[in-house]
Order: C-alpha cells, then sequence, then structure tokens
C-alpha cells in the first residue's frame, strides 16, 4: 500500500502525530501490535490521566542535551493541549504542581486523539505489528504481519520498555541502529524501589504509610513530595521523582520533617513538655508506627525530651533530616512509568525530530532520550513532539 506516512506506534506521541500530517491531507497510516490504542494512557494517573502539567519547561526533562525539547515545548504548550481537550468537552481537574487530571477516565483523552484521527483521515491498525523496515529510493519499506506499506516519511513513536505487559516492544531502538542511529544504554525511571532484607524485615509492617518527606540523590536533584512505604520498598511521588536520578549503590537522603526545623521543635518540647517521651511527642509529626520502628531499631533514642544529651538532639536532628537508605535496586521495568535513554538526540533534529543520518525518518516519544519529572511533563513532551512532526512529514 503506498501513503505518505506511517506511523509505528499508536500511543500519545504516535497518534498526535498522526492526526496532525492527516489535517495536512497527508495519508497516513498508524499501526501498533497492540489490541487497542493508547494503551498507557489508559492506566496513568490512576486511570484519570495526568494529561499535562502547566509548567512544563526544558528544565523538567533529563536528556544528555538539556535544551533539545526547548523548540518543541515553545511551540505547542500545555495550554494548547488544554484547549483541545477542552474543545472535545473533556472535564478536568488541577492538583498540586501543575498537574492536570480527567475528572472522570483516561479513555477521555484516547478518545479525543482517536476523534482527531478520525476526523483527519488517519487510517489506525491495531495488532499490526511491524517486521522489517527497509529503505526505498522515495522512502521506507514497512513489512507487518497485515500487508507492506510503502511511505514517504516513517515516524517511529514506539515507546520504550516499560510495563512489557501492555506490549511494550524495542523495535524503535533496533531501527534506530538498522539505520546508524546510536542508542544510549536504557534504565527503568519514575520506579518504586525495592529494599535489602534487613530492611525490609525492619519496615515490615508499614505498607501503606505515607509521609511527606524532601528525597536527594547523590546528584544533588531533590523533590519535596510523599513516599509511601510498600510490601517490597519504597515508593511515593518523591521516590518514583528521585529514581530517574538515583544510580545503583547509592543511597538516597530523605528528610523526614522538611517543614521544621527539629533542633528549634525539641527546644520548645524541652521548654513545655521536657517530661514527655521523644517517641510521643515525635509521633505527633510523623506517623507513630514509623516512630516506633526507629525506636526498636535504636535509630532514635526512647527516652524523655528532658534526659536528652546535647548529642543526641544533634545525632536526632541529623538522622531526622539527613536519613539515609540504600535501595537494594528498582521494580524494574514492570512498573516503572518511563524508559531512560534511547535514541540519542544529537542523532535529530530538535525543531523535526527527523533523523539527521536517514532522510524522511523521524523519533518521537519514549523511544528517544527524553525523560520527564513525574507529573504530566512526559504526555506534554509527546504531544509537543507529535505536532512539530506531525507539521513537517511529507
Amino acid at each position: 500500500m503506498q501513503i505518505d506516512v506511517l506511523v509505528i506506534g499508536a500511543g500519545a506521541a504516535g497518534l498526535m502525530c498522526a492526526a496532525t500530517a492527516g489535517y495536512r491531507g497527508k495519508k497516513v497510516v498508524v499501526v501498533d501490535m497492540g489490541k487497542k490504542p493508547g494503551r498507557k494512557i489508559l492506566i496513568s494517573g490512576g486511570g484519570r490521566c495526568n494529561f499535562t502539567n502547566e509548567n512544563a519547561r526544558a528544565e523538567n526533562y533529563i536528556c544528555q542535551n538539556p535544551h533539545f525539547i526547548k523548540s518543541a515545548l515553545s511551540r505547542y504548550s500545555a495550554q494548547d493541549f488544554i484547549e483541545l481537550v477542552e474543545r472535545h468537552g473533556v472535564n478536568y481537574h488541577h492538583k498540586t504542581l501543575g498537574q492536570l487530571f480527567c475528572d472522570d477516565s483516561a479513555k477521555d483523552i484516547v478518545d479525543v486523539l482517536m476523534t482527531e484521527c478520525d476526523w483527519a483521515g488517519v487510517e489506525v491498525k491495531m495488532r499490526n505489528e511491524v517486521l522489517s523496515v527497509t529503505k526505498t529510493e522515495s522512502g521506507y519499506q514497512v513489512k507487518t504481519t497485515e500487508t507492506s506499506y510503502t511511505c514517504t516519511s516513517l515516524v517511529v513513536a514506539s515507546g520504550g520498555l516499560t510495563m512489557p505487559k501492555l506490549g511494550a516492544s524495542p523495535i524503535g531502538y533496533k531501527i534506530a541502529e538498522q539505520f546508524g542511529l546510536k542508542v544510549l544504554p536504557t534504565t527503568a525511571a519514575l520506579v518504586p524501589f525495592t529494599l535489602h532484607d534487613h530492611d525490609k524485615t525492619r519496615f515490615d509492617g508499614l505498607s501503606g504509610i505515607s509521609i511527606l518527606t524532601e528525597v536527594s540523590s547523590d546528584s544533588g536533584d531533590s523533590f519535596k513530595e510523599n513516599i509511601l512505604f510498600t510490601h517490597r520498598g519504597l515508593s511515593g511521588p518523591a521516590i518514583l521523582q528521585i529514581s530517574s536520578f538515583w544510580q545503583a549503590g547509592q543511597a538516597v537522603t530523605i528528610n523526614l520533617l522538611p517543614d521544621h526545623n527539629l533542633n528549634e521543635v525539641i527546644a520548645d518540647w524541652r521548654q513545655h513538655q521536657a517530661q514527655k517521651s521523644i517517641k510521643n511527642l515525635l509521633a505527633t509529626l510523623l506517623p507513630k508506627r514509623f516512630i516506633e520502628c526507629l525506636i526498636d531499631s535504636k535509630d532514635i533514642p526512647d527516652k524523655a525530651v528532658n534526659q536528652l544529651s546535647h548529642a543526641e538532639i544533634q545525632a536526632l536532628h541529623c538522622f531526622i533530616h539527613q536519613w539515609q537508605i540504600k535501595p537494594n535496586g528498582t521494580e524494574g521495568y514492570r512498573t516503572a512509568e518511563v524508559t531512560l535513554g534511547g535514541v540519542d538526540t544529537d542523532e535529530l533534529s530538535s525543531k523535526t525530530f527527523a533523523a539527521k543520518k536517514s532522510e524522511g525518518l523521524y523519533f518521537i516519544g519514549e523511544v528517544i532520550d527524553v525523560t520527564g519529572w513525574l507529573g504530566g511533563y512526559n504526555f506534554q513532551a509527546c504531544w509537543a513532539q507529535g505536532v512539530a512532526t506531525g507539521l513537517v512529514v511529507t
């Protein structure tokens, strides 16, 4: 079948690109090996889809070239996508830190994208796996399980390696390497930590406890959000965020009371509640079960406040504000939200996402080395990249 544009991947970036190109009169087909489009969209944000972030800027992305995403974000902003959502009558709400969620269901966002593709005359072919890609004189020949396509422009929006149960595939990296593009090492990001057995035993029984903290990595990056104890280790927004900056073998530093200065708090306690135990007083600021766990492991003393020496107060202050824990690892691609690394952005145009080494070949979305923070940033990058590429494909 002869077409103008073939898009591999019916996810956020691929569908956005296809609709944009379709509206320009291009004959566009999207192929995807999965059963239904937008699978990661459907499960994101607890099924409500955190579809963008009003604060999205280049600083919110991890990339070997920190300036690479600037152009696309400046040309298609969060507000542009919000206007698209509003035109389709999708109800949404704001959460903290600029995050926007659907009121009803993530399916609303998939419906927006599929409706746009329908209006733009785009064909979306599901359960259609790519078997081979060959360069031709005028473009590319792509053989799939269903048919063979000849296209002028080939857009690879096949995603990363996260959530293999949803059909994650390395096809995008293989196509990049086939055409001589460098692919940077990949790893799971925005992912919970697992703990060593001794810590797992120590924190057994804390599953479900959430604490507002500030978590820092050895790289100097830090995030002030909640951590969550799980059966396997640590999760919650702050942990997912810092996982993108964590290297195996490193510890993370957790400020358990980011809104207090414990030295000042203890000075006040000594003045007004000197006879009370440090355990009971700390339990007014942190979950009681967590404090009991720290007492049991002798990380904090089991004494009345007026019995604490100056050295013990200093040690307690340091422990609470700089609690260090060394993860055993992460839960990996199985539960990760995104893949860190991928197609090297030095191989691509920052304006069009075209491969510099192969005319008519484009890479967008999670397959490239642009990874956003948690909170709608990755979706906004997908919308912006999809539009940037959809406006130029021939």
